[in-house]
């Protein structure tokens, strides 16, 4: 079972976290399961940019983004390149560390 590492986030994650993840969870799903409240506007249907995440290791793992995916990720604030959305990067059978994103576009969550 892969394991995904949160690494820490002043106000989502302040410790980070080690969580066991089932294949074919979205990194999405297995934060908000385990309350890690990453922020999700669109609803986990791939039309915002709330939910990017910066995958730290273990990229390569993942599924090819979407075109959809990749034009919303050109507006997410902090884009890298190994930025998903974490609706749509997909859990395989390799092991993840993930970094949520100081900021989103979000206007209410860049005011904090």
């Amino acid at each position: 079972m892969p394991q995904v590492i949160f690494l820490p986030h002043k106000e989502l994650c302040p410790d980070g976290a080690v969580l066991q993840a089932d294949k074919g969870t979205s990194v999405l799903d297995l934060a908000l399961k385990n309350g890690i409240g990453i922020e999700h506007a669109c609803e986990k249907v791939c039309a915002c940019t709330t939910c990017h995440i910066i995958v730290r290791e273990g990229y390569d793992s993942l599924g090819d983004a979407e075109d959809l995916e990749e034009d919303l990720l050109d507006k997410a604030w902090g884009l890298e390149p190994e930025s998903r959305l974490g609706c749509q990067a997909i859990i395989d059978g390799q092991d993840l560390v993930v970094e949520i994103p100081k900021y989103t576009i979000n206007h209410a969550s860049e005011e904090h």
